[in-house]
């Protein structure tokens, strides 16, 4: 429906401006008396010629716009659209359940049924609506077994699959075995491009659902911490991406299997990456579920350069899991390798720095701190800052458990010049190999002493 509006409109616009094109051409270009107004009559003609294409494009894509923020923000299709946006937040079931009750029901009058086909159990169910009949079940029941290939599906009045939109009672997703049905007297009237965003926001819940509770049924079995942490480990990148004028490489290492450290380099578009790193408060499965949970926040938010909506986001979400005396600090930037610019907000992380060259030797540049700890307190004001970059700049991200390691005295790393000279002495190198540097150094100088803490560090380098 809304591509078919978009489409027409172009259509009907094009036509307008290239009827208006040839008038104003015959009506108010010069006629050609000699052949030598032959040239400049044809660069007029070519000059009005791209003036009305211009403006024709201008107008479809201002037009688009106004079309989608009505379809999908102002009609009934909203609803769909508020659900989507809810939904992209929810990490349990009973998050899911609460936005069917106050967005699908309440306000869309809705009628719901979730289950699971394969054990015909009903996991959710609008209360006192239709899919609370047991004759509407019985029947959905059969006309959309276990068997069901997965996707989306219209729902028509008979309540079997219907092919025609226009007399659709509802829809159904499926899912592993999972049903999804929605049933609405007025399903016609949703724009149909809004199903493809639910049925992949649908599958991203499925999946953070499925993660967290692998996390906690694990978790319960004391003896498979191994598996635990190897679940976690699934959040943080395999590899590095590799970019066009940075060259990133990471290092983690938990103090036991499971983890609250995290990091994160994900590329924008050729010249921006989001780069991330942060330190859950903590140990064990709580601090592993709040790392999961702020990786997962971060991946799925769309507008990657938004750090202070980011930030909120993940804000909320920690909030939302109600574990007491859980937080995190945070570094998370945009590195701009066309603008040679770092944007970033530092949520109270101690060891962010950018090692850049001087003409006496390299320098030490820190990225302080301009926001408080993320999830426990209220956040007023996120401030972005940012920093010139040059060639061969090297940016090291690090948790607290790099600059704290203590030698036999009780002295950290962080507090020694051996630890700024090592930088600096390393800056010239590849990321990995100034990784290998630190690590041989924290090695080194902690002795026979035992680590206190997860190490994980991130470095990135701009080359030419």
């Amino acid at each position: 429906m809304l591509k078919q509006r978009k489409r027409y409109f172009e259509i009907v616009n094009y036509i307008v401006s290239a009827i208006m094109f040839m008038l104003f051409s015959y009506f108010l270009l010069p006629r050609v008396i000699s052949p030598q107004n032959t040239g400049y009559f044809y660069l007029l003609e070519f000059a009005l010629l791209m003036f009305f294409l211009i403006c024709s494009s201008s107008i479809t894509k201002a037009a688009s716009a106004k079309m989608e923020n009505r379809v999908l923000k102002r009609e009934e299709t909203r609803y769909l659209q508020l659900f989507i946006d809810s939904l992209r937040f929810c990490y349990t079931l009973e998050d899911f359940y609460e936005i069917i009750e106050t967005i699908l029901e309440e306000k869309a009058d809705c009628s719901v049924l979730y289950m699971d086909s394969e054990k015909e159990y009903v996991l959710y169910n609008s209360p006192n609506r239709l899919t609370n009949d047991k004759e509407v079940l019985r029947k959905l029941m059969n006309n959309f077994p276990a068997t069901w290939p997965e996707g989306f599906d219209f729902v028509g009045d008979k309540l079997g699959i219907t092919s025609q939109y226009k007399k659709a009672r509802g829809f159904v997703i499926s899912h592993e075995k999972f049903h999804f049905f929605v049933l609405c007297r007025y399903t016609r009237l949703f724009d149909t491009g809004i199903y493809d965003q639910l049925v992949e926001e649908f599958y991203r819940f499925r999946k953070r659902t499925q993660t967290i509770a692998s996390l906690s049924e694990i978790a319960g079995l004391s003896k498979e911490w191994e598996q635990l942490a190897e679940t976690q480990r699934l959040f943080l990148p395999e590899v590095m991406p590799d970019t066009k004028r940075l060259k990133i490489a990471a290092y983690f290492r938990p103090l036991v299997n499971v983890s609250g450290d995290y990091y994160t380099a994900l590329p924008i578009d050729e010249h921006k990456t989001l780069l991330m790193l942060g330190d859950v408060s903590g140990k064990g499965l709580p601090a592993a579920l709040i790392m999961g949970l702020v990786m997962n926040t971060v991946k799925i938010i769309e507008d990657k350069e938004d750090l202070i909506g980011i930030v909120r986001a993940i804000d909320k979400a920690i909030k939302g899991m109600k574990l007491q005396d859980k937080y995190t600090v945070l570094f998370i930037s945009v590195v701009d390798t066309q603008k040679m610019t770092i944007r970033y907000v530092n949520a109270s992380m101690s060891d962010p720095l950018i090692v850049t060259r001087a003409p006496d030797g390299y320098t030490i540049k820190p990225l302080s701190s301009n926001c408080g700890v993320v999830g426990i307190i209220d956040i007023d004001d996120i401030r972005i800052d940012e920093q010139r970059l040059f060639r061969d700049d090297l940016i090291l991200f690090a948790s607290d458990g790099v600059s704290e390691v203590m030698n036999d005295e009780g002295i950290e790393l962080g507090d020694t010049d051996l630890y700024t000279d090592t930088i600096k002495n390393s800056a010239a190198k590849q990321p990995q190999e100034f990784i290998d540097d630190i690590v041989h150094l924290i090695f080194d100088y902690k002795g026979n002493n035992k680590l206190h803490d997860d190490i994980t560090m991130m470095v990135t380098k701009v080359v030419s």
